[in-house]
């Protein structure tokens, strides 16, 4: 084969980035089928497999490699030369973002972002899935296109923008025999404690000044997802610590009521992170400045 197709480059530059044809076609607009047919013609046109297939994705072999650097130049060059990538346009995108959220981002932030796309970009599909140690590679390898929460693990080597802050509030029951509107430290230590132990959230903080101070909670449940809390709260006599705008999205759902903390619990930044290899996708790009605007001190209220 004597002839490299322009767009056969785009498609291996994909792949190469992502690890997955499905991934590269459907960043690329095309389906994965032609993504495939093209991946054949490169292997053919270099006499290599390019890429194999692993548990870790498609990964690229020695002569891939080797080839990699010269082949996303001579794209970016020639981009350039014809006035670089086209912009994304939302409302004629058809295209899947995924993100990695926190379960108080689904009750937070999902309904006003979908509300908001459904206006400005109804071919976008949003798939949410939970922080977990595994987003750092996903967002790496391009399965993933955003992280949204508090993550400090994702400082190094990812970019990331703070979109608004939050602090603490206790929920407590609306019928609540014995707390009211205030709550002080001897109520506080007195009644019994629900603890969320989930990632990508600001309660190691809460632990972190708690400790400092010497307080320890009198904890009988504990819980891996804050999605049920407000149900349990309302029905029983215990406390919970959460994050105030949730606990203010959980108030309109639930018979709970929110009171200060006994102690003051410093505020955090929620963030959006994103991988280098991405930073000039036009997709994320669009999808970041969205973000951005919709939560920029944001207010459940």
């Amino acid at each position: 084969m004597a002839k490299l197709d322009l767009d056969w480059l785009g498609i291996f530059v994909e792949i190469y980035k992502t690890q997955n044809v499905s991934r590269a076609a459907e960043r690329l607009g095309i389906e994965q089928a032609s993504a495939s047919i093209a991946l054949g013609k490169l292997r053919r046109h270099f006499d290599d497999p390019l890429f194999t297939r692993t548990s870790l994705g498609m990964v690229p072999t020695p002569r891939a490699q080797t080839i990699y650097p010269d082949l996303a130049e001579a794209l970016a060059r020639i981009e350039k030369a014809r006035g670089g990538r086209e912009a994304f346009a939302p409302q004629e995108a058809q295209r899947v973002f995924r993100l990695c959220m926190t379960d108080i981002s689904e009750v937070v932030l999902l309904p006003r972002l979908i509300n908001h796309l459904q206006i400005t970009a109804p071919g976008l599909v949003i798939e949410a899935e939970k922080i977990s140690p595994d987003s750092r590679r996903r967002l790496e390898s391009g399965e993933a296109d955003l992280a949204v929460g508090f993550t400090p693990d994702l400082e190094a080597g990812f970019y990331q923008q703070a979109l608004f802050a939050q602090d603490f509030v206790c929920l407590a029951s609306a019928d609540h025999p014995r707390l009211r509107s205030k709550l002080s430290l001897r109520a506080f230590l007195a009644e019994g404690h629900i603890v969320v132990s989930t990632s990508g959230t600001g309660h190691s903080i809460v632990d972190k000044v708690l400790a400092k101070h010497k307080i320890e909670r009198r904890v009988v449940l504990r819980v891996p997802s804050f999605l049920g809390v407000a149900r349990i709260v309302a029905q029983t006599e215990f406390v919970v610590i959460v994050p105030r705008l949730l606990g203010e999205a959980l108030a309109q759902q639930e018979r709970v009521r929110l009171l200060e903390p006994p102690v003051a619990l410093p505020p955090y930044k929620v963030k959006q992170h994103w991988h280098e290899r991405f930073n000039a996708d036009a997709g994320n790009m669009w999808m970041r400045k969205t973000m951005a605007e919709l939560f920029a001190n944001f207010n459940v209220r």
